[in-house]
Parts: structure tokens; C-alpha cells; sequence
């Protein structure tokens, strides 16, 4: 559905391109009826944002926020695994999660990287889409609730996705530590494990090479989500 294209998008490294979209983004979020209109209209502090920022700005703002603060980090396995050794056949299972959807991931895409797992919810069943974003629910509140302490437009983004998981984002909750220490992002980073799918087995850890920055915690989530595609049992 274009719902889930449009919030990949939204999510995405700004180019030209997407500052250019904003109009049809708009209009595709208009006809859009899994989205409340407080959820639309939370949405447009950043597409304003998106229309009126120089790109220079909106990519310095992007790579602050995404890049460069671990507990912001849009990969979701970041928050769940880090260094573990238990990363790498996650990542494999997730991979083939979506290639069994039809969905086939470059190499300079990491599986977890949030603009690439909503642009697979995409092409799955409305209801499957939902379950699987479900799992995420707490690592989609944590980030959101950060970023709506920064004052960030992308806060709306998350409260869109947690609205679409039937949550709801606590900001207290998502308080940052006072400090960059190992300690403090450690504590941070202690969100309860995301698996999605029954069958979750640990793995020897993948070697990373030539991968985006940001690249962290990986493996129990994707078991939860490696439910059979409904045809086989089975960046809107």
C-alpha cells in the first residue's frame, strides 16, 4: 500500500527527489484510510520542512539525528543485539523473509534499515503488514519519543507508526541518558528483544563490509518475523 511507501520515503536520506515528491505525498496521505487526521496532520511539520529547508540543511539535520546518535539509530537491530554474535543469521533470515515477498535487497541496504522493512510491509497483506510492525512497537515508541524531545519533525513519523502497531509513544519513558558513555548508551539501549516468528536460533556473526554507518544490533527480531508468506501456509 502507498502508505507505507510514503513513511519509507519520509524516513529516507533527503535528496532532491524527495523534496520534489512532497506534493504527491501529500495527496497520496490524503486518500489514505489507515492514517487518523491527527496522524496526517502530524505529518506536516516535516513535509513543511521538507518544502522549505535548504537540501544542505535537511541532510546535515538528517545525519545529526540518524547517523551520529546511537539510540536515534534507524536500523532496528541496532537496539537489540548491537555487536552480539546472534546478529548475522538474523540478518540472513530477514533477508530471505523478504525475497520470499517478491522483495530483493541491494548490498548497500543493510535488511534492518527501518526505510527498507517499511517498504516490505508495502507489499504484504494490510493485516500482516501491521502484526509485523507490531513486533517493533517498543523500539517505534523509544525512537519516537526521542525524537519528540529534540523538538525533531520527525516525531511525527513514529507517531504515525505506532499509531499504524496500536501503540502509543510514552515521552517519559523515552527519556536519553544524560551522557554518551558506554554505560549510558548501554542502559539505552536495553529495549526488550524483537523476534519476529516463532523459530529464533543464534548464529555466527556476519562480517560487515563497505556497509552504511549506524550498522549494530541484530538477531532475535527477524525469528518473529519469519512467518510463512499466506501463499505458503505466506527506502504507502
Amino acid at each position: 500500500m502507498i502508505t507505507w511507501r510514503v513513511l519509507s520515503r519520509l524516513l529516507s536520506y533527503p535528496d532532491e527527489a524527495l523534496v520534489a515528491s512532497v506534493p504527491e505525498m501529500r495527496q497520496a496521505l490524503a486518500g489514505c484510510s489507515l492514517l487518523s487526521p491527527r496522524a496526517r496532520k502530524g505529518l506536516e511539520p516535516l513535509l513543511g520542512e521538507l518544502e522549505q529547508r535548504d537540501l544542505l540543511d535537511l541532510q546535515a539535520v538528517y545525519v545529526g539525528l540518524f547517523d551520529r546518535v546511537r539510540t536515534l539509530s534507524l536500523h532496528l537491530f541496532e537496539h537489540v543485539h548491537g555487536e552480539s554474535r546472534d546478529r548475522g543469521q538474523a540478518m540472513v533470515d530477514l533477508v530471505q523473509l523478504y525475497r520470499r515477498h517478491g522483495l530483493d535487497v541491494t548490498a548497500r541496504e543493510l535488511p534492518d534499515y527501518l526505510p527498507l522493512f517499511l517498504e516490505f510491509l508495502s507489499i504484504v497483506p494490510p493485516a500482516e503488514a501491521r502484526a509485523l510492525l507490531r513486533e517493533a512497537a517498543h523500539i517505534i515508541a523509544a525512537v519516537g519519543g526521542r525524537l519528540a524531545q529534540r523538538g525533531s519533525a520527525y516525531a511525527g513519523v513514529f507517531d504515525v507508526l505506532a499509531e499504524l502497531a496500536g501503540t502509543t509513544i510514552d515521552r517519559a519513558a523515552a527519556a536519553e541518558p544524560d551522557d554518551e558513555s558506554p554505560a549510558a548508551i548501554d542502559k539505552a539501549w536495553e529495549e526488550a528483544a524483537v523476534a519476529f516468528g516463532p523459530d529464533s536460533t543464534p548464529a555466527a556473526q556476519l562480517r560487515d563490509q563497505g556497509q552504511e554507518p549506524g550498522c549494530g544490533r541484530a538477531a532475535a527480531m527477524v525469528a518473529r518475523m519469519n512467518v510463512k508468506p499466506a501463499a505458503e501456509a505466506r527506502r504507502s
